[in-house]
């Protein structure tokens, strides 16, 4: 028979374990975003100019190695939490996350930067893979089924959260010093490491059993990093071509990369113990919340990166910010998403504890749907009041979605394969992530290359600037745009030889680098890329709403557990 004393140990322990885990992702999520608002410190900082046709990959692999590290191995993680013990698997992870960014805050500047910058970037991605393969499980082993809603809206608010206050951050932070970036994570990481070693422990035994899956973790990581690799190196200018997805090399990465997916789902069928279970797809809730969690993490990733420069490259400067000063307002001005998340997240993770976590999730991605027809609905210099109504709106449905959408794979799932479930769960948000870049940079790309270089050629023609010099400029791939305006740079001011704005007047230098010019230049086949884009979310969320849905309840499975552990509790 359990005692009180028992009883209470075990209430401590999990919020204990909540805090920890909570504190854990939030730094991994924080540290996912921070880079985008300050690459441009950063650059300059290391001496390096992003915006060099030759700093291209280093710029996309500076900001999507995290995502990739983090993609590729929480499968990996999640199964040796299961097989080890996952608490030791977290520890290790925050302990790893903590001393790459002590290292990255003493980066070297000069010719190594570039290669030290990505590489680095690339082992925190696998400290944060270790933290969030198997936070979601040690979260769930320490809380009964009935509070797992309100435990997994807590740390799913930390996660989404941690999105957006990291671009903030990486604003104020980018403005004093570039280091601060990378040392933000330091105290957090150093505190939350000791407290982890000292404080986390297994409910549940380590299922150790038979070996390593090698050959199926093999085939998995080799094909998703080629994959992955393929979209990040598809969406770069090839030769004359505006994107590289017609290159050899990319078709080759992509086509391997299939092939090795489908060997690893072959072996996979085959092995005794594979890496991960491929049976748990035959439970109706995991299959439809995984699929729901990818569907969605496609769509919010390109939500992210489509406001980022709207509001960059054409709202704040058409209301007479600086391209400098950008990145921290587009941050702020995204603040009614982020409140969103933080207040519908934790209420919707205990009301789904009560009447069902499928239905939650199934009208949060309803309700974000409407969002995204309100904003096609917007012109480019859209009422700021709207825009952060359909903002806030879209931040309290995916606070309704995440956290039930969390609940709902992970009781579905015995208790034994919960690392598999929390590793696969955070694969398909991450790779959803670098999936939406490629995307929705895509479409972006070829939308501004319909349109952007006639009109530019002859605004800036009009303005002065000689057609030899003007067609240069206007021939430059439209992703140097797309990057100027989503780092905060005036593309004007870059592209445009000095010498060349040199031998114009001062108005005319004025109104070519002005904070009007190229906004109203953009503004137009952006607005056309956006509703496809916006459009392809909302169907995306419309299937994520499906799916939850058709997954059902877990009910059974959670009465189930409950049983169980009021049985284990007796013996205890």
């Amino acid at each position: 028979m359990s005692t009180p004393e028992h009883t209470a140990h075990g209430d401590r322990h999990k919020w204990i374990v909540l805090s920890n885990t909570t504190l854990g992702v939030f730094a991994a999520s924080v540290t996912g975003s921070i880079i985008l608002i300050s690459l441009p410190a950063i650059f300059r900082g290391i001496g390096l100019q992003p915006l060099d046709p030759g700093n291209t990959n280093t710029l996309l692999w500076t900001i999507m190695g995290y995502m990739v590290a983090t993609a590729v191995l929480v499968v990996t993680f999640g199964r040796l939490g299961d097989m080890f013990g996952r608490a030791r698997i977290y520890n290790l992870g925050f302990a790893i996350f903590t001393l790459a960014s002590i290292a990255l805050a003493f980066m070297p500047t000069g010719p190594i930067a570039a290669s030290y910058l990505v590489w680095l970037r690339i082992i925190q991605g696998i400290g944060g893979a270790m933290l969030t393969a198997t936070s979601t499980a040690i979260l769930v082993d320490a809380f009964p089924p009935h509070q797992r809603g309100l435990a997994m809206g807590i740390n799913t608010m930390a996660i989404i959260g941690g999105q957006f206050i990291g671009l903030i951050l990486g604003g104020l932070l980018a403005d004093v010093n570039w280091r601060l970036i990378f040392w933000v994570n330091v105290p957090i990481g150093i505190v939350g490491t000791l407290w982890s070693y000292l404080s986390l422990k297994d409910k549940n035994p380590p299922q150790q059993r038979g070996g390593l899956d090698w050959w199926g973790n093999i085939t998995f990581a080799i094909g998703l990093v080629l994959v992955l690799v393929g979209i990040n190196d598809g969406i770069q200018p090839h030769g004359a071509d505006l994107m590289a997805w017609g290159s050899p090399k990319v078709l080759s990465e992509l086509l391997v990369g299939l092939g090795f997916l489908v060997a690893f789902y072959a072996i996979e069928k085959r092995v005794a113990r594979p890496m991960f279970n491929l049976e748990l797809l035959r439970i109706k809730p995991f299959a439809a919340g995984i699929s729901a969690s990818l569907l969605t993490s496609i769509a919010r990733g390109g939500l992210q990166f489509m406001l980022i420069i709207w509001l960059q490259g054409i709202w704040l400067p058409i209301h007479g910010y600086s391209f400098e000063s950008t990145p921290l307002w587009a941050g702020i001005f995204m603040l009614p998403l982020t409140l969103g998340v933080l207040l519908s997240g934790p209420a919707a993770g205990i009301l789904s504890d009560r009447y069902g976590s499928h239905r939650f999730a199934a009208g949060g991605m309803l309700l974000g749907a409407a969002t995204f027809v309100g904003l096609m609905l917007l012109g480019a210099d859209f009422p700021y009041p709207v825009f952060a109504l359909l903002l806030f709106i879209n931040g309290v449905s995916s606070g309704l979605f995440s956290a039930p959408n969390g609940t709902q794979i992970m009781n579905a799932v015995p208790a034994t394969e919960r690392g598999q479930a929390s590793g696969l769960r955070a694969t398909t948000m991450n790779a959803g992530q670098v999936m939406s870049i490629g995307v929705f940079f895509t479409l972006m790309i070829i939308g501004l290359a319909w349109s952007l270089p006639a009109s530019m050629q002859s605004h800036l023609i009009a303005e002065g600037l000689p057609t030899d010099i003007a067609a240069q400029v206007a021939s430059a791939p439209p992703v140097a745009s797309l990057f100027a305006a989503f780092l905060g740079y005036n593309p004007m001011g870059e592209l445009i030889p000095a010498t060349a704005l040199a031998a114009l007047t001062p108005a005319q230098v004025a109104t070519i680098t002005g904070t009007q010019f190229f906004p109203e230049l953009l503004s137009g086949p952006f607005m056309v890329g956006i509703k496809i884009a916006f459009s392809i979310s909302f169907v995306l969320y419309l299937l994520a709403a499906w799916a939850s849905w058709w997954g059902g309840s877990t009910r059974k499975q959670e009465a189930v557990e409950e049983r169980q552990m009021d049985l284990a509790e007796q013996r205890g």
